[in-house]
């Protein structure tokens, strides 16, 4: 299948919405419910197409039926320890049938060179210990893992 890859508008949030259960689509540690790994999530998308988050951007990937099958959210800011400008990867998903088609990718370097054009020096993106697909993937494209976040549950 071919994807386009393009900016999103306010008109894209449902389906963007649609594919948010897929960043809970592997092993969730212990007491994690699916829904807390997108919940925020939802919430920047909404205000960004509301326009209130000028610091965000969407890029989706579509089919030839301008069906959304991809997205990536990403906010520009301060890098955590330098504090040069940056980018944050929030979020990257595809659906189901675009697994393995690549677009995951390409929507991540579609997002790289945006945020380049935007002045970031660098991008980031958390992912959790279990989900061992997403950081393959995140290894084979030049990110390295620096930063070990610890929970104990009360």
């Amino acid at each position: 299948m071919t994807y386009t890859i393009r900016t999103a508008t306010s008109e894209d949030v449902e389906p963007i919405l649609k594919l948010m259960p897929r960043l809970a689509d592997f092993e969730l540690p212990d007491r994690r419910k699916p829904e807390q790994f997108w919940h925020e999530d939802a919430k920047v998308l909404k205000a960004w197409a509301n326009g209130e988050r000028s610091e965000v951007f969407v890029l989706v990937g579509t089919t030839d039926a301008n069906e959304i099958h991809g997205v990536t959210i990403v906010t520009m800011g301060d890098e955590f320890f330098s504090h040069e400008p940056s980018a944050h990867l929030e979020v990257v998903t595809v659906a189901p049938e675009a697994d393995g088609t690549g677009l995951g990718r390409r929507l991540i370097a579609a997002s790289e060179e945006e945020a380049k054009k935007r002045g970031a020096l660098s991008m980031s993106l958390h992912v959790l210990k279990n989900n061992h697909r997403a950081r393959h993937v995140y290894e084979k494209i030049g990110f390295t893992e620096e930063l070990i976040r610890a929970t104990k549950f009360f």
